[in-house]
């Protein structure tokens, strides 16, 4: 759906290009540590119309945040052990509620991630660049 090339100057036509592709609202970000997930979101939340701080939920699990005409739920499953934290947080609520969901580490809830999600695959190229494939 989306392949391309970006750098840190163009994060916010990058946003704009996902928002415009995007026939769901579930995004699932995928990249190693430090390949910029949180900093896109942060892009993406920007474009949405969110004026709050917009930073990784590491430690509370979810951020929620406020758009135009939005609300995005922004989840960081990275400290989790297992699915039932998810669970104990009430995830499977989130996801029927019709609003935007962007998550970091979700292959660690396989089992919960709905079926009409998109992956956002990030990595960092030896130029400095980051590649972003959006299916």
């Amino acid at each position: 759906m989306i392949n391309v090339s970006y750098d840190l100057s163009g994060l916010s036509d990058i946003a704009k290009l996902i928002i415009a592709k995007s026939q769901y609202k579930t995004l699932l970000f995928n990249g190693e540590m430090g390949v910029g997930k949180t900093t896109l979101i942060k892009a993406i939340c920007e474009y949405l119309g969110v004026e709050d701080n917009v930073s990784s939920p590491t430690f509370s699990l979810v951020n929620e945040y406020e758009g135009d005409d939005s609300i995005i739920y922004h989840f960081d499953f990275y400290r989790i052990q297992d699915e039932e934290e998810a669970y104990a947080i009430g995830f499977e609520e989130y996801e029927y509620n019709g609003d935007y969901l962007f998550i970091e580490w979700g292959e660690r809830i396989t089992n919960l991630l709905p079926d009409e999600i998109h992956h956002i695959n990030i990595s960092i190229e030896e130029n400095g660049l980051r590649t972003l494939e959006m299916e």
